[in-house]
């Protein structure tokens, strides 16, 4: 049996190693990346990071019903690089994976260090007519 508990610590020391990137940038070459789970994990680092350091209230991935994939983060209504199908379908079940969620919905708090420091996040999950949705609300 895989050990589901290294994507928290790998999503963990993704967003150590990106720290001090351009955020926006890298994600948007996520959906290149021969390996899907790290293409995932790079993607989720980056967009957590961005929603962190842009003071954002929320960010989400959602999958529509015709597979295409939409990202956005809340502080002004704002699209963020889409990871693409692939890499983005991964990322739904990465998300599933490190928060444990099971079923149509679900919400859990999330701890993450990053470098010295931590934070809890919110991830909420909804799958509802052939579109999923994943939210990761920050803390106020």
């Amino acid at each position: 049996m895989r050990d589901k508990g290294g994507l928290h610590l790998k999503l963990q020391e993704f967003c150590d190693c990106y720290a001090t990137t351009d955020y926006l940038k890298e994600m948007s070459t996520v959906d290149s990346e021969s390996d899907m789970e790290q293409g995932a994990l790079k993607w989720l680092a980056l967009a957590v990071l961005h929603g962190i350091n842009s003071g954002a209230e929320k960010l989400s991935l959602e999958r529509k019903e015709d597979g295409r994939m939409h990202a956005t983060a809340k502080y002004k209504k704002t699209e963020l690089p889409s990871p693409g199908p692939e890499v983005g379908e991964k990322v739904l079940n990465v998300v599933r994976q490190i928060s444990h969620i099971e079923g149509e919905k679900g919400k859990l708090p999330l701890a993450l260090g990053i470098g010295d420091s931590s934070i809890e996040v919110l991830v909420k999950v909804k799958e509802e007519e052939g579109e999923q949705k994943v939210t990761i609300k920050f803390p106020e």
